[in-house]
């Protein structure tokens, strides 16, 4: 019986709009797509996730490769767009008594994020990579996560974007859905014996 959704943050509950970094590209007369490669080139995006890099320290490094610091700066800064059906199931599970939580492989901003974003109430616990030390698909972050929630990992229904982090959960031992959209979501839900309409 599921009694923790899981859900990713990026890609899942917010996401970010790829024609805002292409206008951003385009301001600094940077190469189309340029930006997202420097920023997940090497080994930069992995020390970040795992906390041994600082969200700020990365995208001042992402500036000085680009030979751009102010182009890295904004789209460092940029909005994301909260998905309302993903808050929207979110709170029905909680009215039906889930617990709602989410993982992110995420930066040591994440907590600042996502009390600006207003989320702080809706998700809880909040699981974050980089003060775990390991990010998906990385067996032993699912581990800290079941053993933290104090269930069976069966128990729990994870909810990711990436394909890789999905098959990373149900080895081990989560049930998970890869994300695309909030209505195949609430499909996977009922599918999986939770009590949604």
């Amino acid at each position: 019986m599921i009694t923790t959704v899981l859900f990713d943050l990026d890609g899942v509950i917010r996401h970010f709009d790829p024609e805002v970094t292409a206008e951003i590209e385009r301001r600094h007369g940077i190469e189309d797509g340029r930006i997202m490669q420097v920023a997940f080139a090497g080994t930069a995006a992995e020390r970040l996730t795992t906390g041994r890099l600082s969200r700020s320290e990365w995208i001042a490094g992402i500036g000085a490769s680009l030979g751009a610091p102010e182009a890295a700066a904004d789209w460092g800064a940029q909005r994301a767009r909260l998905d309302e059906g993903v808050l929207a199931l979110a709170a029905e599970l909680r009215d039906l008594g889930y617990r709602t939580a989410i993982l992110t492989n995420g930066t040591d901003d994440v907590r600042a994020e996502i009390e600006v974003l207003g989320l702080s109430g809706t998700f809880d616990p909040i699981f974050n990579s980089a003060e775990i030390g390991h990010a998906k698909p990385d067996a032993r972050v699912f581990a800290h996560v079941v053993r933290e929630l104090g269930c069976a990992p069966e128990e729990i229904f994870f909810i990711d974007d990436s394909a890789i982090n999905v098959a990373g959960a149900i080895e081990s031992g989560l049930r998970a859905h890869h994300f695309t959209d909030a209505a195949g979501l609430q499909h996977a839900l009922i599918a999986h014996g939770t009590a949604l309409a």
